[in-house]
């Protein structure tokens, strides 16, 4: 992940719009750091929901965060229109990995952007295992390429 090299925005394909709250702010005056991680999960819960074409089952978990790589580019105000973009880049086997951004609605500038690695993982066996076939069929049919094929 490059800050000095951002995605093109016509790369993703789900925009989550999220509201700052007034606790989110720090004394600085800016939205906290740690709670763009919150913005993140957000919006990565309501891309699963689009992708899989319904409501996630949240008891039932399938995927785990492995590693997530966060890009802080500008501050996020209190009162700004904020979204955050998701994008799947790539699946591999076991994983899948997420490209994410948020930005400011209006003015289209990118405040973060941030790589989230999700792993296929069963509860049960405290193991990771091969992503589902439905996974992989459905992150493809969203994204509308191969993705098991792209690094």
């Amino acid at each position: 992940m490059d800050p000095n090299n951002l995605p093109d925005i016509s790369i993703f394909r789900n925009a989550t719009p999220v509201q700052i709250r007034f606790n989110d702010v720090d004394v600085l005056g800016h939205v906290n750091n740690t709670v763009y991680f919150s913005f993140y999960d957000t919006g990565k819960a309501y891309y699963f929901e689009a992708v899989q074409g319904k409501k996630v089952e949240w008891k039932h978990v399938d995927t785990v965060i492995a590693n997530v790589n966060c890009a802080y580019l500008a501050p996020i105000f209190f009162g700004e229109e904020i979204e955050v973009l998701t994008t799947c880049l790539s699946v591999h086997d076991k994983s899948f990995k997420l490209l994410q951004a948020i930005r400011e609605r209006n003015t289209g500038q990118i405040k973060s952007i941030c790589e989230t690695v999700m792993v296929s993982f069963d509860p049960a066996t405290g193991h990771s295992h091969s992503l589902p076939e439905e996974w992989l069929t459905k992150l493809n049919e969203f994204e509308g390429r191969n993705l098991k094929s792209e690094k």
